[in-house]
């Protein structure tokens, strides 16, 4: 049985749930360790951990699937999975990709909203993504492939030259909506399609919310265009302030029921208020510029350890930098990171900022 087939029968296996499925893989290092050692755990889990010959079957095949559509497994563990996930109590450990774009990029931002987009959502969408385009060429544009300002953020980011990801709430085996495929096949080539199912997969309620919470924990900020009252996007933005993003929204009038959801965000302080691409990189901090750049030799402090004093080499070449691309660039552990990020943030060294970005204090 393959590392993917032991992945499958973990999320399989009842009562585990994605939360405890990750923590049990994180503490052996991947899904064979789990049930080479499931005798160790407690016996509920531990009764839970049998493959079914369905289980393999399935991975099998699913594999076959994969391999003859250029789909590409990611596990928790590749170098290729968006690390910013990994931030995540709720990772999936499982993703299938189609696409070309890196899902590890320096700048990523979702875009999400409301079905019912209304004329002026739909012209907010495409100056946003003009002028962002503009601002930074090398931005990745997420949403979620559905009517309305989903589909709308993916047609700009195509229209401007951006590459753009749909995550799917469904397998790689069909596009919902249908009426969308003929978009999904451009961002094949132009982005990417992602999603945490294996094909066979139908969209139901329930995977339209675990969607949202890849869309939200794979980017670095998460802007909501236009939203009633209560809907996806809101929980999306929920969602992305629990992982600790930046969550920004564009206002309306008090009396648009598609600006109700937005105000709401902006009144509770659940959001900042945007009214351009420009508010969003300012307050993020993001510039496309190289100028203005220190070179810090680490060995100005030599009280640091060796990790700490790469990754002090490592911020030096950059204004600032993702905990992910640290991890690897630096060949550090992404535990590792973070830990010596904290170690070098309480010395006054470095400064975290929001996105799990940091950069240089000194």
């Amino acid at each position: 049985m393959t590392e993917y087939g032991y992945l499958r029968a973990l999320l399989d296996a009842k009562g585990i749930g994605i939360s405890r499925a990750l923590e049990l893989y994180k503490h052996f290092g991947s899904a064979t360790e789990v049930f080479a050692q499931r005798h160790s755990l407690p016996v509920l889990v531990r009764n839970a951990l049998i493959p079914s010959e369905d289980t393999l079957r399935q991975a099998e095949a699913e594999e076959a699937f994969c391999a003859k559509n250029n789909i590409r497994i990611l596990t928790y563990n590749d170098a290729d999975y968006p690390q910013r996930l990994c931030e995540c109590a709720d990772a999936p450990l499982l993703l299938y990709y189609k696409g070309v774009a890196d899902l590890n990029v320096k700048h990523i931002v979702a875009v999400v909203g409301t079905r019912r987009i209304t004329e002026r959502g739909k012209d907010t969408v495409q100056a946003f993504c003009r002028e962002l385009a503009g601002l930074l060429p090398d931005v990745l544009i997420v949403s979620g492939l559905a009517y309305g300002v989903d589909i709308h953020a993916h047609r700009a980011a195509l229209q401007f030259g951006m590459d753009t990801v749909g995550v799917l709430a469904h397998g790689l085996d069909r596009i919902y909506p249908s009426y969308h495929r003929p978009v999904a096949v451009e961002m094949v080539s132009h982005g990417g399609l992602l999603t945490e199912y294996p094909s066979g997969t139908t969209p139901h309620a329930g995977h339209f919310v675990s969607r949202n919470r890849i869309v939200a924990g794979m980017s670095d900020a998460v802007v909501v265009v236009e939203s009633a009252a209560k809907g996806g996007a809101l929980i999306t933005a929920h969602l992305a302030q629990e992982y600790n993003r930046d969550v920004f929204a564009f206002p309306g009038r008090i009396n648009d029921e598609m600006s109700a959801g937005c105000n709401n965000l902006i009144k509770h302080n659940a959001a900042a208020l945007i009214t351009e691409a420009t508010d969003l990189t300012e307050n993020m901090l993001w510039t496309n510029t190289e100028s203005d750049r220190k070179i810090i030799q680490p060995n100005l402090f030599p009280e640091l350890s060796a990790e700490e004093k790469l990754l002090v080499e490592c911020l030096s070449e950059a204004e600032q930098k993702t905990i992910s691309e640290l991890s690897q660039q630096t060949g550090l552990a992404f535990s590792k990171t973070m830990a010596s990020l904290l170690a070098l943030e309480l010395k006054g060294i470095v400064k975290g900022l929001p996105g799990g970005i940091y950069r240089l204090q000194v």
